[in-house]
C-alpha cells in the first residue's frame, strides 16, 4: 500500500511528479499546467532554439502588470499633480523609485523583447503550416503582429504619464506625425488627445488606455497565441521533426501504447506530427518543461531588477507647452520613423513632398501590411518550417535581415547623432548651444 501523502505533498505533486503516470495527470488535474501538453518535444524546450523569447514576453507582461498596479495606487492623474505624484514615488516613496525603475526598464525590455520574438519566427518559417492537417499558422504570426503593435502603444501611451518635458514632447512629435495620414489624421489625432492640444483629457484617455484596455487586449490576444500555438501542434520544429522521422524507417516498440484505441486514424494536427520514437524526442512536460519556464521568468525578473538598481528612470522638468526642448524627439522605438519622416522630406524648387506622410504613414503601414501577407506569398516547401535560416529561404531571409538593420540603423541615428534642430552631427562632434525656443 502507497504511502498517504502529506497535505504539501497532495498540494504540491503537480508540479514534482514522481512518475510519468504522475506527469500525465498533472497536466489534467492542475489548471494552470491544462494549457500545455502533456509531452514536449526536446528540441521545442531547448534555450537553442526559441531562445524562449515568449515565455520572456509574458514575463515582463506579469512585472508590468504588479509594478503599475502598485504605481496606480500612488499616482493621480491631473496634469495638476501628475508630475508631483511621480516626483514623491521617486524620493518620497519607500523603494518608489525602485518599483518605477523596474516598471520602467520591464517596458522599454518587453519592446524589445516582442518584436525580436517576432523576428525569431520569421527566420525559422514559423509562419508557415506544416504538412498537418487544419494548422492555421499564418493567423498565428498576425496574431503575434498585432501583439508587438499594441506592445508599441502599450509603452507609447505610458511615456505621457509623468508629465515632465521628456513625456510631453515626445508624445507631441508621435502624435504630430500621426496627423499626416491621409484623410483620418487630424481626426485620429483629435480622438488620441481629446482635444487639439495635450491637456487634462489626453492625460485621462492615455491612462485609462494604459491601465486598462490595453492590457486587457494584450492578455486576450496573448491566451488566443497560446491557444493556437496548441492546436498548431507545437513550436514549428515539431513538423520538421515529424518529416526527418518518416525519412528514417522506425520499427515502434511492441508494447508501446500510441493511444486508448490503438494507433489513430485520420487527418489530425496531433496525428500528423505524432512521434514515433516518442520517448527519445520528447519529455514529459511537468517537471521539464515547468523547470524551464520557472528559471527563464526567475532570470526575467533577476535581470530587470538589477537592471532597475543601476539604470534610475528619468525625470525631467514639469511639462511646459511654451518651452519647446531641442531637438525634440519621439520615443527610442519610434525614433526610426522621426528620421525617416526627415528623410523623406525633400524640397523641389517651391514644392516639398510630405515626409511625414511618406517616412510616417505609408512607408510603415506598407511595411506592416507586407508583413502581415508574407505567410500568403511564401512558396518554400514545408522542409523548410521551423528551420533556422533554411537554405531555400535565403533570398527571403536576406530581405528581411536588410529591412531589420535600416531600421535599427536609423534609431541609432535618431538617438545618437540627431542634435539641435535635428541636424546630424558625428559623436565626436560637439552641440552648439542653441536657445530653447518659447
Amino acid at each position: 500500500m502507497p504511502a498517504q501523502k502529506s497535505l504539501w505533498e497532495q498540494l504540491t505533486w503537480t508540479w514534482r511528479p514522481e512518475t510519468t503516470r504522475e506527469a500525465g495527470d498533472s497536466i489534467v488535474r492542475n489548471l494552470l499546467l491544462h494549457w500545455f501538453p502533456a509531452k514536449a518535444t526536446r528540441r521545442s524546450i531547448s534555450f537553442g532554439y526559441s531562445f524562449w523569447l515568449g515565455t520572456i514576453s509574458a514575463a515582463l507582461f506579469f512585472v508590468l502588470s504588479i509594478t503599475g498596479l502598485i504605481l496606480m495606487f500612488l499616482y493621480v492623474p491631473s496634469v495638476e499633480r501628475a508630475y508631483q505624484s511621480v516626483k514623491d514615488i521617486e524620493f518620497a516613496v519607500s523603494y518608489g523609485w525602485f518599483i518605477r525603475a523596474l516598471h520602467r526598464i520591464a517596458a522599454q525590455l518587453m519592446v524589445a523583447i516582442v518584436a525580436l520574438h517576432l523576428i525569431r519566427a520569421f527566420l525559422c518559417g514559423a509562419y508557415k503550416n506544416g504538412t498537418a492537417a487544419n494548422q492555421n499558422r499564418p493567423l498565428n504570426w498576425i496574431i503575434g503582429l498585432t501583439l508587438l503593435l499594441i506592445t508599441f502603444f502599450l509603452s507609447f501611451t505610458g511615456y505621457l504619464l509623468p508629465w515632465d518635458q521628456l513625456a510631453y514632447w515626445a508624445i507631441t512629435v508621435g502624435t504630430n506625425i500621426a496627423s499626416a495620414a491621409p484623410l483620418v489624421g487630424d481626426q485620429m489625432r483629435f480622438v488620441l488627445l481629446g482635444g487639439n492640444q495635450i491637456d487634462q483629457n489626453t492625460l485621462l484617455r492615455f491612462y485609462v488606455l494604459h491601465c486598462f484596455f490595453l492590457p486587457t487586449l494584450v492578455l486576450l490576444l496573448f491566451s488566443w497565441h497560446m491557444w493556437r500555438v496548441r492546436k498548431d501542434g507545437g513550436l514549428a520544429c515539431v513538423d520538421g521533426l515529424a518529416l526527418a522521422q518518416r525519412r528514417e524507417p522506425f520499427a515502434p516498440a511492441k508494447a508501446k501504447t500510441y493511444s486508448l484505441l490503438g494507433i489513430t486514424k485520420g487527418r489530425t494536427v496531433h496525428v500528423e506530427t505524432s512521434l514515433a520514437d516518442f520517448d527519445r524526442l520528447t519529455v514529459d512536460s511537468s517537471p521539464h518543461l515547468m523547470r524551464r519556464l520557472l528559471l527563464v521568468s526567475l532570470a526575467t525578473v533577476l535581470v530587470c531588477s538589477l537592471l532597475a538598481l543601476f539604470v534610475a528612470a528619468p525625470l525631467e522638468e514639469p511639462a511646459n507647452p511654451r518651452v519647446t526642448p531641442n531637438p525634440a524627439k519621439a520615443p527610442w522605438y519610434f525614433l526610426w520613423l522621426q528620421e525617416l519622416v526627415t528623410d523623406t522630406t525633400l524640397r523641389i524648387g517651391d514644392f516639398t513632398i510630405n515626409g511625414a506622410l511618406i517616412g510616417g504613414i505609408i512607408l510603415p503601414g506598407v511595411l506592416v501590411v507586407v508583413l502581415a501577407l508574407w505567410p500568403f506569398f511564401d512558396r518554400s516547401s514545408v522542409n523548410a518550417v521551423g528551420v533556422w535560416f533554411a537554405s531555400e529561404r535565403k533570398a527571403q531571409n536576406t530581405v528581411f535581415l536588410i529591412g531589420f538593420a535600416i531600421v535599427l540603423i536609423l534609431t541609432v541615428l535618431g538617438t545618437f547623432l540627431r542634435g539641435p534642430s535635428w541636424r546630424f552631427y558625428w559623436p565626436w562632434e560637439s552641440w552648439p548651444q542653441s536657445p530653447t525656443r518659447f
